[in-house]
């Protein structure tokens, strides 16, 4: 059995029930952890941990890191997809943040060095399948290594009709499942480098403005922050602008990035003190009042998956000191 580890932030429409949540991430460790496979991979304790759940009020939404081997992350991940499907109406959710699904994205993300974006594309795919046919009703579009032309999940979100409002749900575009309908949505599945949530909260009510900002900063402006997606979202009283920032593989690396290196030198990513800094630089006089990690750096996610693996502490995210806020 592999040891390549493989990370999942798993984005489920509901932020506001702790214990349903928790629900969702025990489901994960129950399907592959003994005694219920009766074995782990040499080494490891047990074969799947979930390191954080990240839960915002404001946005009625959650993030669980599960980690597991590649070997047993589509069976984990498929099992916390069902109780959520089970557990979360999406008719009856509402929150700040845009979402088209009760699981609204299921991306995995290759943690260990020089690891086959390829093959993890195909596990991605596989598990898209079995949840579709494990679930009757659910519908899900696949992006990055997943998707045949291996489009990425921006571009895959705009096709899909992610950011219109109001939905229509019949109308959405997938690639497996059902027509997608308000009871369950529309899943987005794929393989993609490692992706943190670096949220910048500004001292201000002004959405525009966070919204101004958001567009200055994102990679497909003429100066934007590489491998930065960025939208702005009216948030607890004041305006966060939030960020996914992917990791870049390093040929594509340019002379004037301010970027660190990650696993190995494979990969580059723009670090969040960088794009604190740029986000107070298109302010226009505006402060800060913090940033926000969601989760960890590949860098930690490795080595607390490796820990945590290793010790058999499925519920990791209990023991944390510092829950990743």
């Amino acid at each position: 059995m592999s040891r390549q580890l493989v990370a999942c932030m798993l984005n489920v429409s509901e932020g506001q029930n702790l214990a349903l949540v928790e629900r969702i991430a025990q489901s994960a460790l129950r399907a592959v952890n003994p005694p219920a496979k009766k074995t782990a991979v040499e080494g490891w304790k047990i074969n799947a941990a979930v390191l954080n759940i990240f839960q915002d009020f404001d946005y009625n939404r959650s993030v669980i890191t599960i980690v597991a081997g590649q070997d047993s992350i589509g069976a984990s991940v498929e099992a916390a997809c069902k109780t959520a499907y089970e557990l979360i109406d999406l008719s009856e959710q509402e929150g700040v943040h845009p979402r088209l699904g009760a699981v609204d994205l299921v991306p995995l993300h290759p943690i260990s060095e020089n690891m086959s974006l390829q093959t993890l594309g195909a596990v991605a795919k596989d598990l898209g399948r079995s949840i579709t046919s494990s679930v009757p009703g659910t519908s899900v579009f696949l992006f990055g290594a997943a998707d045949s032309e291996g489009r990425g999940l921006v571009a895959r979100r705009k096709e899909v009709g992610w950011f219109k409002t109001p939905v229509r749900y019949s109308s959405l575009t997938h690639d497996l499942g059902h027509v997608p309908s308000p009871r369950y949505g529309l899943t987005g599945v794929g393989a993609i480098p490692y992706m943190m949530n670096v949220n910048v909260t500004l001292d201000t009510k002004d959405v525009a403005l966070g919204r101004r900002v958001a567009a200055a900063i994102r990679a497909t402006s003429p100066k934007g922050l590489p491998g930065v997606q960025s939208m702005a979202f009216p948030h607890e009283g004041r305006v966060e602008v939030a960020c996914n920032v992917d990791l870049l593989p390093s040929h594509l690396r340019s002379p004037d990035w301010e970027v660190r290196e990650s696993l190995g030198g494979q990969y580059v990513f723009t670090p969040s003190d960088v794009l604190t800094r740029r986000v107070l630089q298109e302010s226009g006089g505006v402060g800060t009042v913090g940033t926000t990690l969601v989760g960890f750096t590949p860098e930690e996610a490795r080595a607390l998956a490796s820990l945590a693996l290793t010790r058999g502490e499925g519920e990791a995210w209990r023991k944390a000191k510092d829950r990743r806020m």
